[in-house]
């Protein structure tokens, strides 16, 4: 088929990849801008801007596609399909039906759960024994489309939100393929019942509150996995705990219900340490 990919982080990268080892035609592909990062705030491209173009597919980079110029340059790729995965932009109903099968998303959650921008975080930060993808068609909602097909994994003690992101780029890279093996399907509506929404993560919201049970505490930690990265104070130094687990342990804390101890830590401006490492140049903290 001749597609048109719409995506913007590293998530995205599985689906592209597992398109063009199906053998379908990248017509062209469509990121966010380049943004300016790092302390020298160089213009970088974001992660798939820069496979696309490894790969020789031209890459647009719009602001919006709200203008009608851009929606007839879209139109103008006549393509067979859309695939969106974490683009970044509502799209227009002009851009929804320039496709001659539309436009599929692959979304990071079980849907009508966890619509918006955080579905990976959100479920594990709310204690879900199980996440997955939803490919959907696309509609003008904000993850309301026919769901098409649904893959599931579940969400163990030792999930974080890395090692969940990773395993559902792949799960729906594989979903998309198969999807587009009969474009024409038609997806089942959402339920009404169970729809939540997974706001974007804010950075306010990672310090550890340990007056929480210590299920709650873990499951906010994994959630906050690598970033921003839960977070608390030990003597004057703010130290981020990417991974936690139950129980007495090296350096550990008391939440409502019992202790919760601390597996991975890193110090600002250090790199990840495990407990034994970290106390050999931290000893004795006291955690607030």
């Amino acid at each position: 088929m001749r597609l048109i990919f719409m995506g913007t982080p590293d998530f995205a990268v599985d689906t592209l990849k597992a398109l063009i080892a199906a053998g379908h035609e990248i017509a062209c592909v469509y990121s966010q801008p380049p943004r300016a990062k790092g302390r020298g705030l160089t213009l970088q491209p974001t992660p798939i801007h820069t496979f696309a173009e490894a790969q020789g597919i031209e890459v647009r980079t719009p602001l919006s596609l709200k203008l009608e110029d851009k929606q007839k340059r879209f139109a103008a790729v006549k393509a067979d399909a859309a695939v969106v995965v974490a683009y970044g932009l509502l799209l227009p109903q002009a851009i929804l039906d320039a496709p001659t099968y539309g436009c599929f998303n692959v979304h990071a959650s079980l849907l009508p759960r966890w619509r918006g921008a955080a579905p990976i975080q959100r479920a594990i930060m709310a204690g879900d024994a199980v996440s997955g993808v939803t490919i959907m068609q696309m509609e003008l909602g904000l993850d309301t489309g026919p769901m098409v097909k649904v893959g599931r994994i579940p969400i163990t003690e030792e999930t974080t939100a890395a090692s969940l992101h990773d395993e559902l780029a792949v799960i729906g890279a594989k979903l998309m393929v198969e999807v587009l093996e009969n474009p024409s399907v038609h997806g089942i509506i959402q339920p009404t019942d169970g729809v939540t929404y997974a706001k974007k993560i804010e950075k306010t919201e990672a310090k550890i509150d340990f007056s929480k049970s210590t299920i709650e505490v873990r499951n906010h930690i994994h959630g906050l996995s690598p970033f921003p990265g839960a977070w608390c104070m030990m003597n004057d130094a703010r130290v981020k705990i990417l991974e936690a687990k139950i129980g007495d342990g090296l350096i550990s804390h008391p939440c409502t219900d019992g202790l919760i101890q601390f597996i991975k830590l890193q110090r600002e401006g250090k790199g990840v340490m495990d407990a034994a490492t970290f106390l050999r140049g931290f000893p004795n903290p006291v955690i607030s």
